[in-house]
C-alpha cells in the first residue's frame, strides 16, 4: 500500500474515531443530565401531590381526582398511592386534628419526549461533528497534497533518471522531505556532469580519432570514409566536391613564420566550416597540409559553391599576409564512378586553377542543378502526384540486424517514380525540391502510412525517416497524430527518426516531435548521427529510444583502436540514457564484430543483409 494512501487511511480513522468519540460522550451526558432532571422533576411532583392529597382527609374520589389530574397534566407512566401495608389502594380513615401518613405516593413520568430530544440533540450534535469531520477531512488533504507534491516530483525525478532525463526540482518546506530532494538534486547535479564530463571525452575521442589536430575538420582518411559512405548511403544520390589549396605552403611558412601560417589555415577551415552551418549535410575535410576539400551532397552545385569560396577567400586571406592565395577545383561525383577517378578528375581541376592564377576556380565537368530543367512548378506537380498514386511511391527496406541475428526492424526509405516510365528515385534527388515546394509533410504522412500498411501485413517493425522541414509543419504533425491514433496496435511497431542535424540546428522541434510519438509508442531516434553529438546540448532531454551511428564512424573501426574507443564511449554514453546504439553502413565482418565487442544494439548496411 502507498504511503499516501496509509497517510489517507490514517487520518479517516482518526476523524472517525474522534467523531464516534465525540458523539458517544455528547449522547451519555446528555442522558445523565435528563435522568437528573427528570429525578428531580418526579420528586418535586410526588412532594406537591401528596401535600394536596394530605388536604383531602382521604376523601378517596378527590384524591383519586388529584391524582388522575395530576396524571393528565404530565408525561407520566404511572402514578400510584401505596398504604403502608404495602397494598394499592385508598383507606378512607377518620377526622384528623393533625398529620397524619396517608400513604406513599409514587409518580412515575414517561421518557419518550425526553429521548426524543435526546435523539434529536444527538442528530445535532453529529451533524456539528460531521461538519468538523469534513473540515478536519479537507485539511487533512490539503496537508496531504503538500506532502505528496514533493514526492510525486521526486518520483518523476527518479524515474526521468530512469529515462536518461536528468531534471532537479523546487526544495519543500518540510524538513524531512526538504532533505530528500536536496540530495536527489545533488544526485542528478552529480550525474549531469558526469554525463558532460563524459561527453568531453567521446568528443575528444572523436578529434582524435577522425579530426585534424590543428583545424579540427576531418583528417583525410576519416573524410575519405564520409566521401565513401554518402555515395554508398541508401538514400543518397549524385554529390559534389570542391578541393581548395593554399599556394605555396612552405614559401609562405618559411616567409610569414609558423604561427600566422597556422592562423591561415585555420581561416581558411572556418570558411569551409560556414557551409555545413547552412547545409547540414555538407562536410569538410584536410587532405594533408597545404589541401581542403568541402564535399556536397547534392548535384549541380560544386561551381557555384566554389565561386562563393573562392570570393570569400579572396577578401579574408590576404588580410593574413600579402603572399596568402588559394586556388580552386570543382567536381560533380555521380554515384557510379569510383572515388579514385573522382579524386583524380578534382586534382586536374584543380591543376588547371594554378595555372590561371590566384584564387581561380576551374570545373572538371559542370553539371546543372538538378530540377533545373523542369522547374520548381513541374517538379511540384511530380512529387504530388507521385504520393497521390500509389504506385508511384513505395518503400524500400533494408534489415537492422541484432547481435544474434534478430530483426530489429527494416529501414524504409521512400523512392518516388516521377516520370510515368522512369525509376524510383531516392530521397536525395527529390526531397530538396519537395523541401522548397513545402511538400516534405505530405511525402513524410505518405511514408508513415505506407509503413503502418507494411506492418499490419507481416507485423514487421519498420523505420521511416522523417525530414527536417516537416518538423516545423504544424499540419504534418496533426497529420500524423491523427495516422497513429488510427492504428493503435500497430504504433509500438513503428521506429520514426531524423537527422542528427536537426537535433542540433532545431532542438526544439526535435523534442517536441518526440514528445508527440513517443507516448503513442512509437520508437523515436537519430539517424546519421555522431558526427556532431557533442553540439546537441541537452541531449538527455530529447527522450531518445534509440540512435544511429553514421556510417563514416563505423568504417574500419576493426584496424583503428582510437576509432574503437571512441565507438566505445559513445555507446556507453548513449546507454547511460538508456539509448539503444545502432550502427550504419558496416560492410566488413571484422568490423561488424569490432563493433559488437564495442556494445553496439544493432547494424544496418551490406553486412546486415548478408547476415540476414
Amino acid at each position: 500500500m502507498s504511503l499516501i494512501r496509509q497517510i489517507r487511511l490514517l487520518l479517516l480513522g482518526v476523524v472517525l474515531l474522534a467523531i464516534a468519540g465525540g458523539v458517544t460522550v455528547n449522547l451519555l451526558s446528555a442522558r445523565d443530565a435528563l435522568q437528573t432532571q427528570l429525578r428531580l422533576k418526579n420528586s418535586d411532583n410526588a412532594q406537591s401531590l401528596a401535600l394536596a392529597l394530605s388536604q383531602q382527609h382521604g376523601e378517596a374520589q378527590l384524591m383519586e381526582l388529584l391524582m388522575a389530574a395530576q396524571f393528565d397534566t404530565g408525561f407520566y407512566r404511572r402514578v400510584k398511592l401505596v398504604r403502608p401495608d404495602g397494598a394499592v389502594a385508598f383507606e378512607r380513615s377518620g377526622s384528623s386534628t393533625g398529620w397524619r401518613a396517608l400513604g406513599h405516593l409514587e409518580v412515575v413520568s414517561h421518557v419518550s419526549y425526553a429521548y426524543d430530544d435526546l435523539w434529536h440533540g444527538g442528530l445535532r450534535a453529529a451533524g456539528w461533528m460531521a461538519v468538523v469531520g469534513v473540515a478536519a477531512a479537507l485539511l487533512a488533504g490539503v496537508a496531504v497534497q503538500r506532502i505528496r507534491r514533493p514526492l510525486d516530483a521526486t518520483v518523476e525525478q527518479a524515474q526521468a533518471l530512469v529515462d536518461g532525463r536528468y531534471i532537479t526540482v523546487e526544495e519543500p518546506r518540510i524538513q524531512e522531505l526538504q532533505r530528500l530532494v536536496a540530495a536527489m538534486n545533488g544526485m542528478v547535479q552529480r550525474m549531469r556532469k558526469l554525463f558532460e564530463a563524459q561527453t568531453a571525452q567521446a568528443e575528444a575521442l572523436r578529434r582524435q580519432a577522425h579530426a585534424d589536430a590543428l583545424t579540427g575538420v576531418a583528417h583525410r582518411a576519416h573524410f575519405m570514409e564520409r566521401l565513401q559512405a554518402l555515395l554508398r548511403r541508401e538514400d543518397g544520390a549524385d554529390a559534389g566536391l570542391v578541393l581548395v589549396r593554399l599556394s605555396k605552403l612552405a614559401e609562405v611558412n618559411l616567409s610569414l613564420g609558423r604561427e600566422t601560417t597556422d592562423r591561415a589555415l585555420i581561416a581558411l577551415a572556418n570558411t569551409l566550416q560556414a557551409y555545413p552551418e547552412h547545409a547540414p549535410d555538407c562536410f569538410v575535410g584536410r587532405l594533408n597540409g597545404s589541401d581542403f576539400a568541402l564535399a556536397l551532397p547534392a548535384a549541380g552545385m560544386a561551381a557555384e559553391t566554389a565561386e562563393s569560396i573562392a570570393a570569400a577567400l579572396r577578401s579574408s586571406l590576404p588580410t593574413l599576409g600579402p603572399a596568402l592565395q588559394a586556388h580552386l577545383g570543382a567536381v560533380e561525383l555521380p554515384r557510379d564512378t569510383g572515388i579514385g577517378a573522382l579524386m583524380a578528375q578534382a586534382d586536374l581541376a584543380l591543376a588547371r586553377a594554378e595555372s590561371r592564377g590566384p584564387f581561380a576556380v576551374e570545373v572538371a565537368n559542370e553539371a546543372p542543378a538538378n530540377g533545373a530543367a523542369t522547374g520548381e512548378r513541374a517538379w511540384r506537380a511530380q512529387i504530388v502526384g507521385a504520393i497521390s498514386d500509389g504506385h508511384h511511391a513505395r518503400l524500400v527496406e533494408f534489415p537492422v540486424v541484432e547481435r544474434k541475428g534478430a530483426l530489429s526492424h527494416l529501414e524504409c526509405p521512400l523512392r518516388l517514380q516521377l516520370a510515368a516510365d522512369g525509376p524510383f528515385e531516392p530521397a536525395a534527388r527529390w526531397l530538396p525540391l519537395a523541401a522548397r515546394a513545402r511538400l516534405t509533410g505530405q511525402v513524410d504522412s505518405h511514408a508513415v502510412k505506407l509503413a503502418l500498411a507494411a506492418i499490419s501485413r507481416d507485423g514487421r517493425p519498420r523505420g521511416v525517416n522523417i525530414a527536417a522541414a516537416s518538423l516545423a509543419d504544424g499540419a504534418f504533425a496533426a497529420h500524423l497524430r491523427h495516422v497513429l491514433h488510427d492504428a493503435p496496435r500497430l504504433q509500438h511497431k513503428l521506429w520514426l527518426e531524423v537527422a542528427e542535424s536537426a537535433a542540433v540546428e532545431q532542438f526544439e522541434l526535435v523534442q517536441e516531435f518526440g514528445r508527440l510519438v513517443r507516448p503513442l509508442g512509437v520508437r523515436f531516434g537519430l539517424e546519421h548521427a555522431g558526427q556532431r553529438l557533442s553540439q546537441i546540448e541537452r541531449l538527455f532531454e530529447l527522450g531518445l529510444d534509440y540512435v544511429k551511428l553514421d556510417a563514416a564512424l563505423c568504417a574500419g573501426v576493426a584496424a583503428n583502436a582510437v576509432a574503437r574507443e571512441f565507438v566505445r564511449t559513445t555507446t556507453a554514453l548513449l546507454h547511460a540514457l538508456s539509448v539503444q546504439v545502432q550502427a550504419e553502413g558496416v560492410i566488413e565482418d571484422d568490423d561488424a564484430q569490432a563493433l559488437w565487442a564495442c556494445g553496439i544494439d544493432a547494424i544496418t548496411g551490406p553486412w546486415a543483409r548478408l547476415a540476414g
